[in-house]
């Protein structure tokens, strides 16, 4: 049972952020009974710097949400959240681009989607972009982002175990738009086709790589 305002000192632990939690006042919590079965099973995880086995069940949690995400946001093609970013800390989105400032709409929706509140970063792709390959998705933010012209920072409430912000519970959120820009998105020359090999050079290229081994 719980005595309502018991508290005691509690902490640090070892957390899912790859940081000790500070030590902070809790509810006490009294066993007046502890049972077992023989042979039991005691389901846990072990947590610490990404990726652990939270990190996956968390990916899972976002394969299983991504059809409610696309209700949502029929624009939306994949999103994931990157080990690096344990959870909240990082997003990436692909989405079929239609008009200017699409991406920012996008963004501002998911922060205001349940817990993607505490997304401290999100970078938005195009539908041709793999957003599970963070090497492709850092070579768009890199190529395609005016630093000033398409990110925008925002204050929201962060997570509790983000010991990054001045204030606890209270943060600032940026999103990046890592889309090609489209006219009337302060943009006034032509935009660069991204380079492809011709289909049948990257042919010869397999065949030749297979024969080598």
């Amino acid at each position: 049972f719980v005595q309502p305002g018991e508290m005691r000192p509690e902490g640090p632990f070892g957390d899912h952020t790859g940081f000790y939690t500070a030590v902070e006042d809790y509810p006490v919590f009294h066993l007046t009974a502890i049972t077992h079965r023989r042979d039991g099973i005691y389901p846990t995880t072990i947590v610490g710097p990404p990726p652990m086995e939270d990190f996956y069940m968390g990916d899972a949690t976002v394969r299983i949400f991504l059809p409610v995400f696309k209700m949502n946001f029929p624009e939306l093609v994949d999103m994931t959240l990157p080990p690096e970013g344990v959870f909240h800390n990082l997003v990436f989105v692909s989405i079929r681009k239609q008009y200017p400032y699409q991406a920012f709409k996008v963004m501002h929706g998911l922060w205001g989607m349940g817990q993607m509140m505490f997304s401290k970063y999100i970078v938005v792709v195009d539908e041709d972009c793999d957003v599970h390959n963070t090497s492709e998705v850092l070579f768009r933010l890199c190529a395609n982002t005016d630093p000033e012209r398409d990110s925008t920072i925002i204050r929201n409430p962060s997570d509790s175990l983000d010991h990054a912000p001045t204030e606890q519970n209270i943060g600032s959120h940026m999103g990046i738009d890592a889309t090609r820009k489209l006219p009337g998105e302060n943009y006034h020359r032509p935009w660069p086709e991204l380079l492809k090999m011709d289909d049948r050079v990257q042919a010869i290229v397999d065949s030749l790589r297979k024969n080598q081994g």
